[in-house]
C-alpha cells in the first residue's frame, strides 16, 4: 500500500502532528544518537514539513528550509529522520525524492544544500547530492557540507 506523503507549512501542522514530529526528532536524534542538542532552533514555524504515516505511527518526517534560512544562497533540507520501526522499508528514500521535487518545484532557482551525519552521505549522493566542504564536527557528531548537483 502506498502512503501518503504530506507537505505542509508549520501553521498547518495540528498539535498531535508536531508533538509526534518533536517525539521522532528527540528518539532518533538526542535519545538513540545520544546527541544532547538544540533541535527546536527556531527555523520549524518558517519550514515546510513533510511526514508520512501508517495509522497512528509518523513512518518519516523532514523539513524544508527556503533560502536564507538554513543557507543563504539555498534551500535547505534538514531533520531527516525515519522512524526506527520503519527502518529498512525504503521509506526514507521515497520521502527524500519527495522532498526534492518539492524543493525544486517550490524554489526552482536555488541550489539545495544540507549538512550530513558522514556516515549518511552515500544516502544523499543517491540523491544527487554531493560533498562540497570539509567535515566537521555538529554537536559531537561527524558532519558533511553537501549541495545537490543535477544530473
Amino acid at each position: 500500500m502506498k502512503k501518503k506523503i504530506h507537505i505542509v507549512p508549520f501553521e498547518e501542522l495540528t498539535a498531535q502532528i508536531w508533538h509526534d514530529i518533536a517525539a521522532l526528532r528527540a528518539e532518533v536524534f538526542v535519545v538513540e544518537q545520544d546527541c544532547v542538542y538544540q533541535d527546536i532552533d527556531g527555523k520549524d514555524p518558517e519550514a515546510f514539513h513533510l511526514y508520512m504515516y501508517e495509522g497512528k505511527l509518523l513512518l518519516a518526517t523532514l523539513r524544508v528550509l527556503r533560502p536564507g534560512l538554513g543557507y543563504p544562497d539555498s534551500a535547505a533540507i534538514g531533520r531527516v529522520v525515519t522512524s526506527p520501526k520503519a527502518r529498512g522499508t525504503g521509506l526514507g528514500h521515497v520521502i527524500m525524492k519527495a522532498a526534492m521535487d518539492f524543493t525544486a518545484t517550490q524554489f526552482p532557482e536555488d541550489k539545495i544544500k544540507l549538512s550530513a551525519q558522514s556516515h549518511l552521505a552515500s544516502y544523499y549522493e543517491s540523491h544527487g547530492f554531493k560533498i562540497c566542504g570539509d567535515g566537521y564536527l555538529e554537536d559531537g557528531i561527524p558532519h558533511v557540507p553537501m549541495k545537490y548537483i543535477p544530473a
